[in-house]
C-alpha cells in the first residue's frame, strides 16, 4: 500500500504521489483504497494543513484500470456498486477533507483521473496535459464519480455537455482558457508553484484556510446571496474569538510575521 502511493509529510504539508507510473497510475484497488483511506484520514489532522496530489512519470492517471478486470468474470449489481462507491468516495473525501487540495496534473487524466483532478481546489498543468471523461467510451454514461457535478460548476453546462457527451480530450491550453487550471507550466516549475502555493496557505490561520476552503465548497450549492453571507458571516465572527485573529491582527499592525498557534 505505502509503495502503490507515496507519502511525504513535511511542515504541514502532505504530498501524495500515485505511484503506478507503469500503468499511467490507473486506479486499481490497492491504490483506489490508499486514497480513499488516505484522504479520510485526513478528516482530523490538524497538523496536514495543505496536499498535493500528483502522479509518478508520465501521467497524472489514466483512471479505472481495466486490464485488473478479471476476464470472464462478471459481477451482480451489488457487487458493481461496492465497486463504485469504493473509487466515488476517494472524491467525496477530498471535499470532506478541510485540507486544500493541490493537483499538479501531467499527462493524462481520464475518467477517474479527471474525476481526481476535478475534486482537487487548485488544478496546475503542464502543457501536454490531456484530460477527459473517458467512461463514456467504454459503454458507460459520461457521468461519473461527481464529473458532472464539477465539470457545470466550473465551465459552464454548454462547455461540460461539449465533452461529457462525446469523451473529448481537453488540452491543457483550452483547460487554462476556461479558467479549469490556474497555470500551464513545465513540471519542474509546477513543482515550484505548488510549494510556492503551499506556503502562503501556511502562512494564514489554521481556522481561516479550513472555513475558507469549506465555504468555498458549499457556496456552489447555496440558493441566494443571502445564505452565502450568513455562513460568512458565522465564520468571520467565530474566527475573531480566537487567539490567532489577535496575533494576525498585531502582527499586520506591527509589520511583521504573524506566529500561530492553532487557537
Amino acid at each position: 500500500m505505502e509503495d502503490i502511493l507515496d507519502i511525504q509529510e513535511q511542515g504541514g504539508v502532505l504530498r501524495l504521489t500515485m505511484n503506478r507510473p507503469e500503468r499511467l497510475n490507473a486506479l486499481n484497488p490497492a491504490l483506489a483504497t490508499a486514497l480513499r483511506e488516505c484522504f479520510q484520514g485526513l478528516y482530523r489532522r490538524n497538523d496536514i494543513r495543505v496536499v498535493i496530489l500528483q502522479g509518478a512519470g508520465a501521467s497524472f492517471c489514466a483512471g479505472l484500470d481495466l486490464k485488473e478486470q478479471q476476464p470472464g468474470k462478471e459481477l451482480g449489481t451489488s457487487d458493481m456498486l461496492a465497486v463504485q462507491y469504493s473509487i466515488r468516495d476517494i472524491m467525496l473525501a477530498m471535499r470532506r477533507c478541510p485540507q486544500p487540495i493541490i493537483s499538479i496534473v501531467q499527462g493524462a487524466a481520464s475518467g477517474g483521473g479527471f474525476a481526481l483532478a476535478l475534486a482537487s481546489d487548485i488544478r496546475l498543468a503542464t502543457p501536454d496535459a490531456r484530460m477527459n471523461a473517458s467512461f463514456l467510451r467504454i459503454g458507460l454514461t459520461g457521468c461519473d464519480m461527481g464529473v458532472s457535478y464539477f465539470l457545470p460548476r466550473m465551465v459552464g453546462s454548454s462547455v461540460a455537455a461539449q465533452y461529457l457527451l462525446t469523451g473529448r480530450f481537453m488540452d491543457a491550453a483550452r483547460a487554462h482558457a476556461l479558467g479549469l487550471v490556474s497555470t500551464v507550466a513545465p513540471l519542474s516549475e509546477l513543482q515550484q508553484e505548488a510549494q510556492a502555493l503551499a506556503e502562503d496557505m501556511l502562512r494564514t490561520t489554521p481556522l481561516g484556510l479550513r472555513f475558507t476552503k469549506e465555504a468555498l465548497g458549499l457556496s456552489l450549492d447555496m440558493g441566494s446571496l443571502e445564505a452565502v453571507m450568513a455562513m460568512e458571516d458565522r465564520q468571520q465572527v467565530l474566527c475573531t474569538q480566537t487567539e490567532d485573529f489577535q496575533e494576525g491582527l498585531q502582527a499586520f499592525l506591527q509589520k511583521r510575521p504573524p506566529h500561530y498557534s492553532g487557537h
